[in-house]
């Protein structure tokens, strides 16, 4: 027993991807659930944001506010994804019937999505500063709050959303998520300080969440591909899109905060993406088939992060079997 929960807690990651895909066809290849999918919608459309909630304010819970301090490699990392996707949003306004717009589109999402809530944990896991990227967290979905309702009416104008609309629905995503876990965190520990050491001692409990949310958001994914019209040989362009982008900035991340010496940290939240937030935006202010690149950044982030969640476990193994000796 105790080596098959050893197993699972290794390969956490690649489980709950594997799950989320699994269980999507399962579930809709059991007619006698059929009844059932209003219901399931509804509940993993409550579910995804409570999740998020409870990662961050365990995320928040861990890191004092006096640590909340900006970094240079901050400043680079901002620019790159703010001028990356001004520069992407400035070539569709100038060549508005380009072939592969929807493509151009899909890169765009994929570089402005903020970083992911759970990068903190992945980023303690393998070594590195979590309260650099929790301040870079937060910096990120600022500007992109900004950013985002900027370009997107210029550069995928929808009749039913005005530049007002657009902002506030940005904020009324963002904002509410990023701001009331931080608020509430710093009402526990100056307010509850005994649950807040509680919270301190619950270990792994935020990763864990993070399993469960990663495994919901690879079902919906494999949902909106399933269902997807568009010819399949465009998908596995927005595949290649999605995976250029996401090694693109895990390169540039890293070599950027090789310079600071805070190579992890400025890897993970650069490369590292909250693909739930890349999902709901390609759906709301492009099109479904938009959407579906920030599915396959969710594949290939976490990839990544399993990978090198192996290789740090290798190396600490390697490092304890040095000391037995």
């Amino acid at each position: 027993m105790n080596g098959i929960i050893h197993f699972i807690k290794n390969w956490t990651l690649p489980i709950a991807m594997l799950a989320g895909v699994a269980g999507y066809f399962i579930y809709v290849n059991l007619p006698f659930l059929a009844p059932t999918r209003p219901f399931v919608n509804r509940a993993v459309d409550f579910l995804q944001p409570l999740l998020i909630f409870m990662m961050l304010f365990l995320s928040f819970c861990r890191v004092s506010l006096h640590d909340l301090r900006p970094c240079r490699w901050h400043l680079w990392l901002l620019l790159m994804q703010a001028g990356a996707f001004i520069l992407l949003g400035g070539i569709l306004l100038i060549f508005r019937d380009m072939a592969g717009h929807t493509l151009m589109e899909g890169a765009m999402i994929c570089l402005i999505c903020p970083t992911a809530t759970a990068g903190a944990v992945v980023t303690q896991k393998l070594g590195g500063n979590a309260a650099h990227l929790t301040t870079y967290t937060i910096l990120i979905n600022l500007v992109a709050a900004f950013v985002v309702p900027l370009m997107v009416p210029l550069v995928h104008p929808h009749p039913g959303l005005t530049f007002v609309n657009s902002f506030a629905l940005i904020l009324g995503k963002v904002f509410p998520l990023l701001l009331c876990p931080f608020i509430a965190a710093l009402l526990v520990r100056h307010l509850l300080p005994r649950l807040h050491q509680i919270l301190l001692k619950s270990g792994d409990l935020s990763f864990y969440l993070w399993a469960v949310a990663l495994a919901l958001a690879i079902a919906v994914t494999v949902k909106s591909i399933v269902h997807s019209e568009v010819d399949v040989w465009f998908q596995v362009g927005l595949a290649f899109v999605s995976l250029a982008c996401c090694l693109l900035q895990f390169h540039f991340g890293k070599r950027i905060g090789r310079h600071y010496d805070d190579t992890i940290s400025a890897g993970q939240s650069l490369g590292q993406k909250n693909t739930v937030f890349a999902i709901w935006m390609g759906y709301t202010f492009f099109t479904p088939v938009t959407a579906v690149a920030g599915g396959f950044y969710s594949v290939w982030h976490n990839v990544i992060n399993s990978w090198q969640l192996y290789r740090q476990r290798k190396k600490q193994e390697a490092l304890e079997a040095a000391v037995r000796e």
